[in-house]
């Protein structure tokens, strides 16, 4: 008799949730299975029990539904059986299709696999049952169970290894669950239950099953134990997926929050920073590091860093600094020239450091920028301030004693001059030897002008005056090729300068025109007016910048080759000449450079290759409204006497020849001369009662300078003038301001006029004992 079995709709509804429930609970696993690679069997045996244990509960739920007006019971072989085949079928599958590089193919069999064993599990659990009957099966409808089962567990199999969300994974597990689920009903619908005939036989094979088998109660003990265990594993996965998602948002959150500050702090640190990829492009820069060379990031970022180099510092980064780089994994203060957005030329210093990996392969350069250009500018006018102080100092050590040679070259040229008979010859031999030593008295003062050395007499000039005054002269100097033209103004002021310096700077700048047009051409001598206001919102002048002010400003243009930008920003360093070998001292320039600011002013040059160069000397305005006039008359008379009858001069030098060479010009100029080697034995002269009208000493003496020896007589005879003869013009800061002065080399007019000004300051020289101190 064939038997129709109905269900329990409840216990239907719960199979299907088990089902979802353990479907949802193995994807879970599963997926954690591939994010934890140290805990992977783990997981992967956790959701093949899960899965596979959800499966066999699901089942036998399914088979408590069902009433077939029967007592049945299942054997407790086959019951274990079909568990531990759900379990190892789900498992086996799962690690085929967990292998790496595993593809469509390999999860469609492993899928395959684990269908055939579902289904395995059902059936085996099917003939676990023990009832006064028999089970008939349609093949169609085992057909369909099968391929429900194998479609099922490959979109199981395809799921559990995809990163999917909570909502993904929800569906996911409804879609599984009732496909197994489907399978199980579908595969009950093709079973057909029929009763035994015999009543005797029936209650036989009733008592057999009971007495031999899990009987119903028995079989919901088990199952309800197995769906709470999947239930535990589900609020158990579902607690650690909360845990582990709150550390992660935790981690993640950190992750974020430092690399975010990381990022800031690269970004605007105050250091110009950057760092490489292994292939030397920029990989990331710092505020400071655009701002510096001018650029966008967009512009930099993913660029090789030798696109900002010059070519010979990226020829040195790529040939020497990057090998020496991947060699030692740093690199310290490597000097390159980059170029910025706008042109300018930077001198950095760049060190770096390389990041590797666990292979030690290079992964990342971070590296560092140290603008030096300022600095490097800096030392540069230090070593050239430097220069200038060695030469300066060099030329005022040379300047004493070959001023003293030239002096007494000079002094003894001009008396031989004077008492030579008439012989023209003589004279001429005289007059080229006196030529001779004041050249060598003019190159002397170039270098103390150009050390800003130089004793000079500032004046009020009248600058055109001047310049016409000597336009003869310079004309001889320069030649007939070379036409000259003046452009002055009128109603220009007066210039506050040393009358004969800026005759010989003048000069020199002509004769620099010059050779600056072997071809002939023109200068052009020009003068204007030029205020220079104060910088806004700046208290002190730098060096260097005019101080603000009127001043009176003196031109001088060639025609001729010009200067490119490298040879014009040298044009005023000494020794320094683009004429050939003994065709220049390379001074002139330094000279002029040095009167205009030993006189309060700057000279300022301009050149264009090929249109010609304009020196333009600034000098401050005189307050004056008539200059003092510069020529006088010579005067072949001596030295007027006093009120003692001849002037009596006490003349002091440590040289025997200068001395005496000073000794005979007095002595020529009517004088009374009285001789002394040191200030000590000038000073015994005066203390053992010789009287003198005036003393004329020189500076650098040993034992005792001149300034020291002006002091004492200025305090033991305070109204004996002295007049200090020096070849060098820096005295110490002590000297007495105001006290005469005399320059050597000095003529024999010179030297009459020094002695005329100080003999004139008192009314009486006569310098009695009693003053004695």
């Amino acid at each position: 008799m064939s038997i129709i079995g109905s269900h329990n709709s409840a216990l239907v509804a719960l199979s299907i949730l088990i089902a979802v429930a353990a479907s949802y609970t193995a994807l879970d696993l599963a997926g954690r299975m591939t994010r934890t690679r140290s805990a992977g069997l783990v997981w992967l045996g956790a959701a093949a029990v899960v899965l596979g244990g959800g499966i066999w509960a699901m089942h036998f739920i399914a088979m408590l539904a069902l009433n077939v007006g029967m007592e049945i019971s299942y054997g407790a072989e086959l019951t274990l059986a079909s568990l531990l085949l759900a379990v190892f079928a789900t498992a086996l599958a799962l690690f085929g299709a967990s292998r790496p590089g595993v593809g469509f193919e390999g999860i469609l069999l492993s899928g395959i696999f684990m269908g055939l064993g579902i289904v395995g599990m059902h059936y085996t659990g099917m003939a676990a049952m023990r009832m006064p009957g028999s089970m008939s099966y349609d093949m169609i409808h085992v057909g369909m169970a099968i391929v429900l089962a194998i479609a099922a567990s490959t979109v199981a199999i395809w799921l559990a290894f995809r990163h999917h969300s909570v909502l993904q994974r929800a569906i996911a597990a409804l879609a599984l669950g009732f496909g197994i689920a489907g399978m199980h009903y579908v595969a009950m619908m093709g079973v057909t239950f029929a009763g035994h005939a015999d009543a005797h036989d029936a209650a036989a094979t009733a008592r057999a099953a009971v007495s031999g088998g899990i009987g119903a109660a028995s079989l919901v003990a088990v199952v309800t134990a197995a769906t709470f265990a999947i239930f535990i594993a589900l609020l158990l996965a579902a607690a650690y997926d909360r845990r582990v998602a709150l550390l992660a948002d935790r981690e993640a959150g950190a992750w974020r929050e430092s690399e975010e500050r990381y990022r800031n702090l690269y970004r605007h640190t105050p250091l110009p920073l950057h760092s490489l990829g292994p292939d030397g492009r920029i990989a990331q820069v710092s505020d400071r590091w655009l701002s510096l060379l001018g650029y966008p990031r967009e512009e930099v970022v993913g660029r090789p860093l030798t696109d900002f180099m010059t070519e010979d510092s990226a020829r040195r980064r790529t040939e020497e600094h990057w090998p020496r780089l991947l060699e030692t994994g740093q690199l310290r203060e490597a000097e390159y020239k980059l170029v910025a957005k706008d042109g300018r030329l930077l001198d950095c210093v760049l060190s770096a450091v390389a990041e590797r990996d666990a292979d030690g392969n290079l992964t990342n350069t971070l590296c560092g920028l140290v603008d030096v250009t300022e600095r490097r500018a800096t030392e540069d006018a230090l070593r050239q301030a430097q220069k200038l102080e060695a030469v300066g100092q060099l030329t005022g050590g040379i300047a004493h004693d070959f001023n003293n040679l030239l002096a007494v070259v000079l002094g003894n040229l001009e008396l031989a001059a004077k008492r030579t008979p008439d012989d023209a010859r003589l004279r001429t031999l005289l007059g080229n030897a006196m030529q001779a030593a004041q050249r060598g008295a003019a190159l002397t003062q170039r270098m103390l002008a150009f050390a800003r050395r130089q004793d000079l007499k500032p004046e009020a000039v009248d600058v055109p005056e001047l310049v016409l005054g000597m336009a003869e002269m310079m004309r001889r100097s320069i030649g007939p090729a070379v036409r000259i033209e003046t452009r002055f103004p009128l109603g220009l002021p007066l210039a506050r300068v040393d009358a004969n310096q800026l005759e010989l700077a003048l000069l020199n700048l002509a004769v620099n025109a010059r050779d600056a047009m072997p071809d002939g051409g023109v200068i052009t001598i020009a003068a204007r007016e030029e205020t220079v206001a104060a910088p806004v919102g700046e208290d002190v002048v730098e060096p260097g910048r005019l101080k603000p002010g009127h001043y009176f400003c003196l031109s001088i243009a060639d025609t001729g080759s010009g200067m490119d930008a490298e040879t014009l920003a040298r044009a005023a360093e000494p020794f320094f000449t683009t004429k050939g070998v003994g065709k220049g001292t390379g001074l002139g320039l330094a000279m002029v450079h040095g009167l205009a600011a030993q006189s309060d002013g700057r000279l300022v040059l301009s050149s264009t290759p090929g249109k010609g160069t304009t020196a333009t000397i600034y000098l401050p305005v005189a307050d004056v409204a008539r200059p003092a006039s510069t020529a006088e008359v010579e005067d072949e008379s001596g030295v007027p006497d006093g009120d003692e009858g001849a002037q009596r001069v006490l003349v002091v030098d440590d040289d025997p020849l200068v001395l005496s060479a000073t000794g005979a010009m007095l002595e020529d100029l009517g004088c009374v001369v009285t001789e002394a080697i040191s200030a000590r034995e000038a000073l015994e002269l005066l203390d053992s009662g010789q009287v003198f009208d005036v003393v004329l000493t020189d500076q650098a003496m040993p034992g005792m300078t001149g300034v020291q020896m002006a002091a004492v007589i200025e305090q033991r005879w305070p109204e004996l003038p002295v007049v200090l003869g020096t070849g060098y013009a820096e005295l110490p800061a002590d000297a007495k301001a105001g006290l005469p002065r005399l320059g050597k080399p000095f003529s024999r007019e010179a030297l009459k006029r020094a002695i005329v000004a100080a003999t004139r300051k008192v009314p009486s020289n006569v310098v009695p004992m009693s003053r004695r101190g």
